[in-house]
Parts: C-alpha cells; structure tokens; sequence
C-alpha cells in the first residue's frame, strides 16, 4: 500500500472505510517508518502520528462534504479556505464534494512537504464529488506531484468516473464476521449487540452509533408494536432520515413475512401477523417517496406522526385485504 500513489477503498456502508482510510495515510507519514515500507501499522507515538491524532497534520489534507465533518469529528479548515468560506455562507451543509475544494486538493499536492516525509489526501465519501471536481482531480491523480498519495473512500466504486478507478489501486472491504463484530460492539460498550448488528443490517458502526446515541435492543425491538399501535411521540425525537429508514427497515421486513421469508432487521416474533402485500407495496412507494425530501425542513412531530399512522394503515390490513381491528387503546 505505500507504493501506491493512490488506494480506492470500497465496500459497504459502515465498515470503517474512513477509519481504515485515515489509517493508512498515518502510516504513510509516520516518522517511525522509512518511505520505502509497505503496509506496516504507524507507530502512534511519533510527533507525526500525533499530529494526524490531534486532527492538525501539515501535510494531511482530508476532504469531507460540509455535512460530514462533525459527525466524522474532522471539523477543521483542511477541506481548504474555498469550502470554508462556502460553509460560511450557507444554512443548509452541502452532501457533495465540490470542485473548490478538489482545487483545493490539487494546490496542497502541489506545495512542498512540510515536516519532509510526503503529503496524504484522503478524499470520502469518494463518491460525492460532482463530475467537475472529479475531472478537475484526474491529472493530479494519474501524476501527484512530489510526494503526495491519495486515499480514496467509498460505499459505491460505481458511482465514480471510470477514470478515476482507473488511476487506483483498489482494495475491497466486507461486511465483517458477525462474530467479529459483536466483539468489536463488546469492546466499545454495546454488551447485548445481536439485536442493534440485525437492525443495522450488518453495518457494525451504525451499530454503534445507534447505541451511543440511546437506541438499544429494547428500543428496536419495541419499534414495530409502536408503529402497528400509532404512537409516534417517542420516535419523534429521531432525525427524520432514521425514521425514514427503520421504517423502509420494517416495510421489507413486513413483506418478507407476507411472502413467507425470514425478516432481516427485526426479530420474527416483534414484527406480527402478516399484512396485505399489495398495501405493503403501496407503502413503500410512499417511503420511498420521503426518503428524497429527509432533509426538507418539515415539522418533525408533525412529518412523524403522518409517516407512523401511513405505516399503521399498511400493516393493519390484512392478506385478504380486511382492515384489521385496531387496538381499543386507539379509539
């Protein structure tokens, strides 16, 4: 991997494709290593690992879209004083990679080695940069100047330019053993992580995140018996995205019990009698829907309340296409 000027990571989402990414570049720029090993772990002791550690290494560049940066605790001016002064000016935190910040990129490749052992981009979402920035970043990446190596992360190689692929050295990630991953929730707190590891999807950092932020087994398996009964008030309080997709989560797992298939998110005892199939796709069209709009600035309670009582109207209408009755605590 140090030979290589620049590295495509790819592989689903919630994997540690930007850990990994970070990774790697620290290697690339550890005192401790000469420039002429290859993949051998930094020593996270040296000035420079420190430096990468502290988010403030010279000659590190990482370029995150605007709406990323906090969420990754990378919110520093990095991304260039073009994408800062854009953040400035705007309420709303652009999901893209833009062609100022890539020429950024391009003008730190090109400026010499501050502390003398090469420079390190590391670029993530790759994915998200608009066709002009990814064209305004291909000279440079086919030829970096001096020292500089990329590293490239992303959840979907297909969305980028074939000639971007093409000038990397790609390296695949998977889904992890599951129980590798249950180990790695063990170790970062999560003591029961079966039932948040199913909801995620096998995306273990999702996992986490959803247990750091107070969403537990309980919680999740609690979420379809509040659906099917209409009580929105505790779910609320969730970002509209999630809600979207636990929701998108339940509508596939509602219709695998109505086809006759093992669900995937939830456990089969939380999920109920089977539902109609046909409400269940019009259902999901209607999810689908919502999921394009998740960042429009609705009323949350409001949004959440009509998204859980479209959900309960689905799941209450049986596979013969009769209402069931609803609870008593409805009325």
């Amino acid at each position: 991997m140090r030979q290589a000027h620049a590295l495509l990571l790819h592989g689903p989402q919630g994997v540690g494709q930007f850990e990994l990414a970070v990774t790697i570049a620290q290697s690339w720029l550890c005192d401790a290593l000469p420039q002429s090993d290859s993949a051998v772990p930094a020593c996270g002791s040296c000035a420079s690992c420190r430096l990468v550690q502290a988010r403030s290494h010279p000659d590190l560049l990482v370029l995150l879209p605007e709406s990323m940066r906090e969420s990754l605790s990378w919110d520093n001016d990095a991304n260039g004083d073009a994408a800062a002064s854009d953040k400035a000016g705007k309420a709303k935190l652009s999901k893209e990679i833009k062609v100022d910040a890539v020429r950024a990129v391009v003008a730190f490749a090109q400026t010499t080695s501050a502390r003398g052992h090469g420079k390190a981009v590391v670029m993530h979402p790759a994915e998200r940069m608009n066709a002009i920035a990814a064209n305004t970043l291909l000279k440079t990446l086919e030829e970096p100047p001096g020292g500089t190596r990329f590293v490239l992360s992303c959840a979907a190689a297909d969305a980028l330019l074939p000639t971007i692929r093409s000038r990397c050295q790609t390296l695949q990630m998977s889904v992890p053993d599951r129980q590798m991953a249950l180990g790695w929730l063990k170790a970062h707190g999560v003591a029961r992580g079966e039932v948040l590891l199913d909801g995620a999807g096998g995306q273990v950092q999702q996992a986490l995140e959803w247990a750091q932020q107070g969403i537990d087994d309980a919680t999740w398996q609690r979420f379809p018996e509040r659906v099917r009964r209409g009580e929105p008030e505790e779910l609320a309080s969730w970002p509209l995205p999630r809600l979207v997709e636990a929701l998108q989560k339940l509508c596939h797992d509602a219709m695998c019990i109505a086809a006759g298939a093992a669900p995937r998110y939830f456990p089969t005892a939380a999920l109920g009698p089977a539902a109609d199939l046909n409400a269940l796709r019009e259902w999901a069209s209607a999810l689908t829907r919502a999921s394009r709009h998740g960042e429009h600035p609705w009323h949350l309670a409001l949004m959440a309340e009509s998204l859980v009582l479209q959900a309960q109207q689905a799941l209450s209408t049986r596979q013969m296409g009769t209402p069931a009755a609803r609870s008593d605590s409805l009325h």
